[in-house]
């Protein structure tokens, strides 16, 4: 193991926000199931677009023009490439995960689903895919209904299977929690939910930065991401669809790039993938998840997920040895988060000790309210880990745990 800390700790010194400290401590930064950290080889493609390559693309007449351009759709193969996608016409890119569903339930779903429909979810899912079903269910006459969990976080498939039926016409789920970091088999679900004749919709937003991803293995018919959580900006994200889908689709908002032909009387709509990307688009968005995707293959995914589940485990450890401390979500399968709490103390109180002591966690409901009554809990702290981190950031958690613990209970 040590020639691969050897290894991480250089990937570390390419986070600039880790020479940094918080309250006079050195920062461990422990939210990364929130936002990850960028590399500097994704800044400096982003400083570099807007030193010397900043225009708009696809109407351009000029040099500028044609290099954004270039630059935006080479972005699209190469996310089309790392998502295993037949095409870069499935490729859709929005403003993240959020952007990704409701486009999904105001296109796919305002043509697919009728009154007395259902859309089947997860009792684990993150709001961004609660939200739109039910204001698509609202709008239809359709229902949201969600499969449980079990104690230890990971999806109770039985009640999963008997919830499918022949009214179950789309299938929303997470591939990993946010909140548990439980993972689930998506080519499993997928293949269930196809039996019944269902589409399936994936949000993909904690799983891209862990384990690579085949969406035609998987067989899935909408995977959605944000770059943000992959080393890449704010403020953009992805729609894989398959492509006889998108096809089928209205547009989901109006103006320029999304048509072919606009009269007074009548506009015709652009191909897909443009007929879904109205007006200027986030180019510096591309270029910088184009960039944080080729940080990521730099390193490769098995030394990623090696190194994480060894800090997953080692912190794990760690954690259940303090006293009065409960972890939610111990799935075997599961992905670098943990949450937890201590017996009797608030997590916001606990997380703004930990912050004191330089450790970055989050600490709240994480946009997971559902989930939360389903644990019997306002909320928990959560310190979810990366690429960036190491045993010295697991031992100033315990350390801050334990202090934490001391001045609460």
């Amino acid at each position: 193991m040590s020639s691969m800390n050897d290894f991480f700790a250089k990937v570390r010194g390419e986070f600039p926000a880790l020479t940094q400290k918080v309250h006079g401590k050195n920062l461990s930064y422990l939210d990364s199931a929130a936002t990850s950290l960028k590399p500097k080889s994704v800044i400096d493609r982003i400083t570099h677009f807007y030193s010397y390559e900043t225009s708009n693309v696809h109407r351009g007449a000029h040099y500028l023009g044609d290099v954004a351009t270039q630059a935006f759709e080479s972005a699209r193969h190469k996310v089309a490439g790392f998502l295993g996608a037949a095409s870069s016409d499935e490729i859709i890119f929005v403003r993240g995960t959020t952007e990704g569903v409701n486009l999904i339930a105001q296109t796919f779903g305002l043509i697919s689903v009728k009154e007395g429909d259902e859309i089947l979810i997860t009792e684990m899912e993150h709001h961004a895919n609660i939200v739109p079903w039910q204001m698509l269910a609202e709008e239809k006459g359709a229902k949201v209904i969600a499969a449980g969990i079990l104690d230890n976080g990971e999806l109770d498939l039985e009640d999963f299977k008997r919830k499918l039926t022949n009214k179950t016409k789309i299938v929303s789920f997470t591939a990993c929690s946010n909140t548990l970091g439980t993972n689930n088999d998506m080519k499993l679900l997928t293949k269930l939910a196809h039996d019944v004749g269902a589409k399936v919709v994936i949000d993909g937003a904690q799983i891209v930065s862990q384990a690579p991803v085949n969406v035609q293995d998987i067989d899935c018919d909408f995977f959605v991401f944000s770059a943000h959580k992959l080393f890449g900006p704010f403020g953009f994200g992805v729609v894989y669809g398959k492509k006889a889908l998108l096809e089928t689709m209205p547009p989901y908002q109006g103006g320029g790039s999304m048509i072919a032909k606009v009269t007074i009387a009548k506009t015709t709509y652009n191909d897909v993938p443009f007929r879904f990307e109205a007006g200027t688009p986030h180019v510096e968005g591309a270029v910088g998840l184009h960039a944080a995707i080729d940080f990521i293959e730099t390193i490769g995914f098995d030394k990623i997920h090696a190194y994480e589940m060894e800090l997953l485990k080692v912190a794990t450890e760690k954690l259940s040895a303090i006293p009065d401390l409960k972890i939610f979500g111990t799935a075997a399968n599961k992905g670098p988060i943990i949450s937890f709490n201590l017996k009797g103390a608030h997590h916001s109180d606990v997380g703004q000790i930990l912050d004191q002591e330089g450790v970055a966690v989050r600490a709240g409901h994480h946009c997971t309210q559902p989930l939360m009554a389903r644990l019997g809990v306002p909320g928990t702290v959560r310190a979810s880990f990366s690429v960036y981190n190491n045993y010295d950031d697991i031992d100033a958690l315990v350390k801050a745990v334990v202090k934490a613990r001391e001045m609460l209970l």
